[in-house]
């Protein structure tokens, strides 16, 4: 039930939102408008307005909504009203209209992100983990356990770090623009002294490629630092069988010190019935046991397994924006991650990116209600990517879309002259051909999600 609420007030508002950007568009152009329409299909709800007379409606299908203008193409306008058609505007105001719903959508991500900014959050520290065996990161020579301090694509530009999800950030950005990213860390000495030091990360090498969650895996940081400690235990499980106890700290295995529980997830995957000493720490005593991982299978790959969540809680550090600052990381988030969908779309198109990234409505709907169980902030940031999403997608060139009529509208600047009437019928055709394409892949995709 949860799920089904979050899902129908994230849409509502997200195409409310969009509709009345076209909506205060075209007042403000003067031009009528007839149906304001939230959802598709059959009316259930409306009223009408005497002072403007557009009827207002909630309809069936509530996946996306229109404004219904006066225009001389849809039908006869009376003389006296030709002035407020939408058809009779200048192309300059016909633009606008058709580019204030996806605006909307943008103004309205910037303004849920700066909420979000403006309320105290604990987040994870910006402590690195043991990077992933072979990746940019390992071969460069970080080793697990460095504070970032200040990261920036120039030496002489760095910006201070607060948490680990600010400086994923940053790697996703350069990475997407191909950029050396410099690097200035702290880490603890042997003698317990903190050193600092500046270091440069090159992310050219990634070739700017996908940027899924398989990138963080490519740079080596998947998941912020987390010390080696045994969490639940399956009473089946290897762990358990060994005598080990939730809440023992892993100090070593094989005599090989053990940083943090990355470390230690990745060397049990890697060792499937092989058994291994381990030293761990409870109640203030060093305690040896064996384990020996259970092999089992991953896809095509036998991984080893000891039936026990491994990693404690992450550092955390209290965050909170002022108004000016939240104001203006909101509006910084926002146009990366727009730029980003983009890149990304691009990149399905040239086969970069699988397909299998494109979600659909049932997809949102699951995201919406897990989102929603974590807490407000944590649904406010759900709302505001659909909304960039919802806002990029609507400016793309294609023709049923708003980035469709734009694209008329350019045409017609450049030229003079509308789009043929025949042309137009063509493309709306094929436009509404490309989108049921689209949405029965992401229709698909969302099955093959639920069905795990």
């Amino acid at each position: 039930m949860q799920t089904i609420l979050a899902f129908l007030v994230a849409i509502g508002l997200l195409v409310a939102v969009h509709e009345w950007g076209h909506f205060c568009a075209a007042r403000l152009c003067g031009v009528k408008v007839l149906r304001f329409s939230i959802g598709f299909g059959p009316k259930l709800w409306g009223w009408s307005s005497r002072r403007t007379g557009t009827e207002f409606v909630l309809s069936a299908i509530p996946l996306g909504g229109y404004v219904k203008m006066l225009d001389g193409r849809e039908g006869p306008v009376a003389a006296y009203e030709a002035s407020r058609a939408f058809d009779k505007q200048s192309l300059r105001r016909r633009s606008f209209i058709v580019a204030a719903g996806p605006l909307a959508n943008l103004v309205l991500a910037i303004g849920l992100y700066s909420l979000v900014n403006w309320q105290p959050v604990d987040a994870a520290a910006p402590v690195l983990p043991t990077p992933v065996a072979s990746s940019l990161a390992d071969k460069e020579g970080w080793v697990g356990g460095e504070r970032i301090l200040e990261v920036g694509v120039s030496q002489d530009a760095l910006t201070p770090i607060s948490t680990f999800d600010e400086f994923r950030w940053w790697l996703t950005t350069a990475s997407l623009d191909r950029e050396v990213l410099y690097v200035r860390f702290s880490e603890s000495g042997h003698d317990g002294s903190i050193s600092s030091q500046l270091r440069s990360l090159d992310l050219r090498s990634l070739g700017g490629g996908a940027t899924d969650a398989s990138l963080f895996k490519k740079i080596g940081w998947p998941s912020p630092f987390s010390k080696p400690v045994m969490g639940d235990l399956s009473a089946e499980g290897r762990a358990a069988a060994a005598g080990l106890m939730s809440g023992d700290v892993v100090l070593a295995v094989d005599g090989k010190s053990m940083r943090d529980a990355h470390q230690l997830r990745a060397l049990i995957r890697s060792s499937p019935e092989v058994m291994m000493a381990w030293q761990v720490k409870r109640s203030g005593q060093v305690l040896s046991f064996a384990v020996t991982p259970k092999a089992e299978k991953e896809g095509v790959e036998v991984v080893g397994r000891v039936g026990a969540f491994i990693g404690g809680t992450p550092d955390t550090v209290s965050v909170q924006y002022g108004f000016a600052e939240g104001i203006t990381r909101a509006v910084g988030k926002t146009w990366d991650i727009a730029r980003m969908s983009l890149v990304a779309m691009g990149q399905m198109i040239t086969g970069q990116v699988s397909l299998r990234n494109l979600n659909g409505p049932l997809a949102i709907a699951d995201y919406a209600g897990k989102s929603a169980a974590l807490g407000f902030v944590q649904f406010l940031s759900f709302l505001a990517l659909i909304s960039i999403s919802l806002g990029v997608l609507n400016l793309l060139p294609l023709p049923v879309l708003d980035g469709g009529h734009l694209m008329y509208y350019l045409w017609e600047g450049l030229t003079g002259i509308p789009v043929p009437e025949k042309w137009w019928e063509v493309l709306q055709r094929a436009g509404v051909a490309l989108l049921l394409v689209m949405m029965s892949i992401a229709f698909y995709n969302d099955v093959l999600h639920i069905l795990g």
